[in-house]
């Protein structure tokens, strides 16, 4: 963390810090990969999102790489709810619609 001097202008010296968690469940069997990711917004609000991975019966068995796919989808839809929240409270928050945020 950067300690803050009496040199650094007001700006840098009233950042604040957020962190946000991030956890993924998987379930699998022998050709299916689940992934359940969950986000904990400060404000107490929750995103959930999902990501599937299926593997052909002609590929080897590799939990892990059916974790990653399954995650890395279940975090894409996370991310996309995400834009749509920001974008609904931007509209909310300005009365007007605005641009769609990619």
């Amino acid at each position: 963390m950067t300690q803050m001097t009496q040199s650094q202008p007001a700006a840098a010296q009233a950042r604040t810090a957020v962190g946000w968690h991030v956890e993924i469940e998987f379930e699998e069997d022998d050709h299916r990969t689940r992934a359940a990711a969950l986000l904990r917004l400060p404000d107490g609000n929750e995103v959930r999102a999902h990501g599937y991975a299926s593997r052909h019966p002609s590929d080897s068995n590799q939990p892990r790489v059916g974790e990653e796919v399954a995650g890395a989808r279940a975090l894409n839809e996370l991310a996309m709810k995400l834009l749509t929240k920001a974008h609904d409270e931007i509209d909310e928050a300005s009365g007007r619609t605005s641009h769609p945020l990619r």
